[in-house]
């Protein structure tokens, strides 16, 4: 166990945005928040190239939409520019990633309604990514129950000229010449629905949430609508990756090398929780060909819980961190892959985002 790391979880909820350390040993958490106090977070993350943290925020009452920046572990926050739409206007921004290493200051922004924008300077300006946003099958892209958005922004670690995207409801799209063109790759993945014959069926694919595995930058995974999928070759074909499991439909998917997956199935999807009111969390070894239920020290009982999209995250130590934040203000925590877990904060404001990063550790 890595005792001299410092680990860091970045919440975002509906009501602010929370922080908390450990050390690498993960036994207790110190909790510092809520930043943006009564603003939903819907995306809260780290660029792992300078430290920067960026916070997508919104407010209910208002309709306003801003995006901060904090270059001291979220204890001050400066407001950025932000995307804005062409008619006028800031779009909900559902996800930040940070871009290429070879590239300084690149950051990418998926929004609502469906669309990705960039920066080149850190988030101080940004321009639409029109490749994508006036891609031919748009037209045929559909508002899911979440809204037609973009939520998952995957730079590829080693070809700075890759991009995946994943679009709710239109699929996984992949740029190869740095956003400036892109293409859907839905192939082997079922349509949620069937789309009129302008935009073609490969359109009508309901993605949920995309992983990638460090060390095989090839082999991405999806949690879709309709079942967990596998693609090893780039997003070009897909394969179904849910025998096993008790359901195909839930929301988040998190992997680590070389084969290791982390989803939260849901009874269906009017019901929005875990079968049978009982919270589990499902793991395979070995790419999803096959699944194990985790439940030791998760409440297996009159347990109505879900985990949304963007709330399920690893910490690449070793033995790995898993954490899962419910939409009713419950943050878990597994120290050993998922073999056990503990509550390690709750009465937080439901949980929209969740992500793990290692501040430091030993050389």
């Amino acid at each position: 166990m890595q005792t001299d790391a410092t680990v860091a979880l970045l919440v975002g909820t509906r009501r602010g945005a929370f922080l908390l350390e450990s050390d690498g040993r993960r036994g207790s958490w110190e909790i510092r928040g809520p930043a943006f106090a009564g603003w939903k977070v819907h995306h809260l993350t780290r660029d792992p190239r300078d430290g920067a943290l960026y916070a997508s925020v919104e407010q209910d009452l208002r309709g306003l939409s801003r995006l901060m920046c904090s270059e001291d572990m979220g204890r001050t926050w400066q407001e950025l520019e932000g995307p804005r739409l062409p008619a006028g206007g800031a779009p909900r921004v559902w996800r930040i990633a940070a871009g290429h290493p070879a590239r300084p200051g690149e950051l990418w922004a998926g929004v609502e309604p469906a669309g990705l924008f960039r920066s080149a300077d850190g988030g101080r300006s940004w321009e639409p990514v029109h490749g994508l946003n006036e891609h031919p099958s748009r037209a045929s892209w559909v508002s899911g129950g979440g809204g037609l958005m973009l939520h998952s922004i995957i730079p590829h670690p080693e070809d700075p000229e890759r991009l995946y995207a994943g679009i709710s409801i239109a699929g996984v799209l992949r740029s190869d010449d740095g956003g400036a063109t892109w293409a859907l790759k839905n192939r082997g993945v079922p349509p949620w629905y069937e789309p009129g014959a302008q935009g073609g069926w490969e359109a009508g694919v309901c993605v949920h949430a995309l992983a990638l595995v460090a060390g095989a930058p090839d082999t991405l995974y999806q949690q879709n609508h309709l079942g967990v999928f596998r693609s090893e070759d780039g997003g070009e074909t897909w394969q179904e990756a849910h025998e096993g499991m008790p359901t195909r439909f839930g929301f988040p998917i998190a992997a680590e090398p070389p084969r290791t997956l982390y989803v939260v199935p849901e009874g269906a999807e009017d019901m929005r929780f875990t079968p049978g009111g009982a919270f589990a969390i499902y793991r395979s070894r070995d790419g999803g060909r096959s699944w194990e239920r985790l439940t030791r020290g998760l409440p297996g009982r009159h347990a109505y819980l879900n985990v949304l999209r963007g709330a399920l995250a690893t910490d690449g130590l070793s033995p790995g961190g898993v954490y899962a934040g419910t939409s009713t203000g419950q943050l878990f925590a597994s120290r050993d892959e998922g073999e056990s877990w503990e509550l390690v904060a709750q009465f937080l404001p439901p949980i929209a985002s969740v992500e793990a990063v290692v501040l430091s550790t030993a050389s």
